[in-house]
């Protein structure tokens, strides 16, 4: 889909949740060769970040971790452009609703989705300054409405239809104040979470989140992504 792109992201500022490892650290890593003071959230503030990217402690499950990663990001840098919701978890694949602990349940949607809410919720007073913030979520096509969802993982499934409808409640509550809200599904891929099976490499699933990253004002929010195109919900 031909759409309006910024060239690169010089004087922007992103944040990444998960940036320590698989997809997150690649989206890290590509926002930053884009240009932009990428600041990589992560639980552990003793990780090293590759470059000039900027390490946040961040833990999405706690509220007071996500309060201060915001605040430090506006003491420090009085802005924030892009915000990838990156960090997730699953429960044990093979498992259904019944076989799964409702601590599984509790500590995927936890991460996976009351995380992102809150993150976004912090984080938009930062990212409505300017026209054309952005919020990338990282989602799965093994939430879609649209496809069967049988095969295990339930509250991870679960999880990412609730992040597709946090997608779409920013979209219409804050796109006429400029907000870029999406959603995407890497794909299978070759992650600590994906496995050594899965058909595609963490740079091939890092393309479209990084791309949606790159929107300017003019782009389209609200929607679906897969390899650069509108998928279904």
């Amino acid at each position: 889909m031909d759409v309006p792109l910024h060239d690169d992201l010089d004087g922007q500022v992103a944040l990444v949740t998960g940036a320590n490892r698989g997809l997150g650290a690649r989206i890290a890593a590509d926002l930053a060769d884009l240009g932009a003071v990428v600041y990589a959230g992560v639980r552990d503030a003793d990780y090293e970040a590759p470059g000039d990217q900027r390490v946040v402690e961040l833990d999405v499950t706690d509220e007071e971790s996500i309060r201060a990663a915001v605040s430090c990001i506006e003491v420090e840098a009085d802005r924030l452009d892009v915000l990838v919701n990156n960090a997730g978890i699953t429960d044990p694949s093979g498992n259904t609703l019944v076989d799964d602990s409702v601590d599984d349940v509790d500590a995927v949607l936890q991460t996976n989705l009351r995380g992102p809410m809150l993150l976004a919720k912090f984080a938009l007073p930062l990212l409505l300054r300017r026209p054309g913030g952005r919020v990338v979520n990282l989602s799965s096509g093994m939430g879609a409405l649209g496809e069967e969802m049988t095969g295990g993982a339930p509250a991870y499934r679960v999880s990412k239809t609730g992040l597709n409808g946090l997608t779409a409640y920013l979209h219409g509550e804050y796109r006429d104040d400029g907000l870029l809200a999406n959603s995407v599904c890497p794909g299978w891929v070759r992650t600590d979470m994906g496995g050594e099976s899965a058909p595609r490499s963490v740079a091939a699933g890092a393309d479209t989140p990084v791309w949606l990253s790159r929107f300017a004002p003019d782009a389209p929010g609200g929607r679906f992504w897969r390899d650069r195109e509108v998928v279904d919900w």
